[in-house]
């Protein structure tokens, strides 16, 4: 707010006095039966408009000298002596106003300011209380609405990082499972593992990404980047599908699910001599989005540390929805690894 409007709109406040002691002065006579003296309802209002008219002092001291430890004496003399200049204008506008309404002679001055004393103090320190309150109100909210834009842009920063920390990771073991296929000599598998991971990498390495995409989308991505692995090891990579069609159009963030298969892969698939298998779900648990990849491996040995997919993958979630999030891991009855995220369930509006 302008600081002109501000003080307009203090002086306007005195609007409401002025019409209620108008009509005060006006109900008084008629209740003494005697005739109205439009000098006087003209009085009783118009003086408090002097005073509207005189606020601006006290809002023009108020921003000029804010309260200072260090000087509040220094202040609240500034401020006495500014409550006793409105004293003097006030009174000083209301005897000329008194003395053209012939409502009392001029040489009643001295004793209208000290009439005037208490009230014009009071006025005074009440706009100025006003004034004080107003603009820390105002310097908490911008303080606060400060520190709101701090931490969106540090975590716009960190989740941008860690995505970027995934990108290398990802490209790397693409590449190693390539390598791996031409050294197999296997020339068609990796001719379309590199068709495949063409597509897979324009979607990955776009710039313009938002932090969060519907599940059907990343559910794409994933079908995409299986059909890399399927290629790598042919059949015995089986994929079985568990998705809630109510939970296709949730938000999650982007790159979610492709640390959680490529381990997956790694300690359950990779490490069986026969065909492996992985489960993908989606669905939604009293209000929250429940996702989980399992495999049917060896499992995680205790104390196994996380690598960087996953750990990458705890602190996105950390960094996006804090204690509303959770990564858990689990051991189903029938042997493997069980990975499960919970997230807020949310939908793009």
């Amino acid at each position: 707010m302008s600081e002109r409007r501000t003080w307009l709109l203090i002086s306007a406040a005195c609007l409401v006095p002025a019409v209620l002691d108008a009509l005060q002065a006006l109900a008084q006579a008629r209740l003494d039966e005697r005739p109205v003296r439009w000098e006087d309802v003209l009085f009783q209002g118009v003086e408090w408009l002097f005073l509207g008219a005189l606020l601006p002092i006290t809002y023009t001291l108020a921003r000029r000298f804010p309260f200072d430890r260090a000087q509040w004496k220094r202040t609240l003399l500034i401020h006495f002596a500014g409550a006793l200049g409105l004293c003097v204008g006030w009174a000083s506008l209301g005897v000329l106003l008194g003395t053209l309404l012939d409502r009392y002679p001029a040489g009643h001055y001295a004793s209208w300011v000290l009439t005037t004393i208490p009230w014009s103090v009071f006025m005074y320190f009440t706009a100025l209380g006003c004034v004080y309150a107003f603009t820390y109100f105002a310097q908490a909210r911008e303080r606060e609405a400060q520190a709101s834009r701090l931490a969106a842009q540090l975590a716009e920063a960190r989740l941008g990082a860690l995505r970027m920390q995934l990108h290398p990771h990802f490209l790397f073991n693409s590449l190693n499972a390539l390598t791996v296929l031409v050294r197999e000599q296997n020339t068609a598998a990796a001719s379309r593992m590199l068709e495949l991971l063409g597509d897979v990498l324009r979607k990955v390495l776009r710039s313009d990404q938002p932090h969060e995409v519907p599940l059907r989308d990343e559910l794409q991505f994933i079908e995409d980047y299986l059909a890399i692995e399927q290629v790598r090891f042919s059949d015995r990579l089986r994929v079985e599908w568990r998705v809630d069609e109510s939970a296709r159009d949730a938000l999650v963030p982007g790159f979610l699910l492709q640390p959680l298969v490529e381990n997956a892969i790694k300690h359950g698939v990779a490490k069986r001599a026969d065909a492996g298998r992985i489960v993908i779900t989606a669905r939604n648990v009293d209000g929250q989005l429940e996702l989980s990849v399992r495999d049917d491996g060896v499992g995680m040995s205790p104390g196994q540390a996380e690598g960087v997919g996953l750990s990458n993958t705890r602190e996105r979630l950390r960094t996006m929805y804090g204690d509303a999030a959770a990564m858990t891991f689990r051991t189903p009855p029938d042997g493997g690894t069980e990975v499960v995220l919970t997230i807020p369930l949310k939908v793009r509006s």
